[in-house]
């Protein structure tokens, strides 16, 4: 059995990995020519919409914060949603993902997504 300090550690950890595995899928985008600056697919952004991206990939990242300070119940419930709108988030759009190394890191972020509700689910 996981005592409270750890779960908190093990479900922060996993944000972590989570964030990272959307980053080094920026990354390789930038490097392989698969991003066009100022447009994502071919539809040029504004910058509200660039503000809520901003917004939607700070979720993880507060998720690291939120995963160690809130109390057992709220922490839960917490994790187990944020989690699985990001599942539900990245199932809906990996079809739209044209590369191969795109569809596997969103893939690995179901994964560890999953893995958050899982973790939780089970933390009483």
């Amino acid at each position: 059995m996981i005592i409270l300090t750890d779960m908190k550690i093990t479900l922060s950890a996993i944000w972590v990995c989570l964030m990272l595995t959307y980053l080094l899928g920026d990354v390789l985008r930038i490097f392989s020519g698969d991003f066009k600056a100022g447009e994502i697919g071919s539809m040029k952004l504004t910058q509200g919409m660039w503000l809520g991206i901003a917004i939607l990939m700070l979720i993880p990242i507060v998720m690291v914060f939120l995963s160690q300070t809130l109390d057992q119940p709220v922490n839960r419930w917490t994790n187990i949603i944020v989690a699985g709108f990001f599942f539900a988030f990245n199932l809906i759009g990996l079809p739209t993902y044209p590369s191969a190394y795109d569809k596997f890191l969103i893939v690995v972020g179901l994964g560890f997504n999953a893995l958050t509700v899982w973790y939780a689910w089970k933390w009483v």
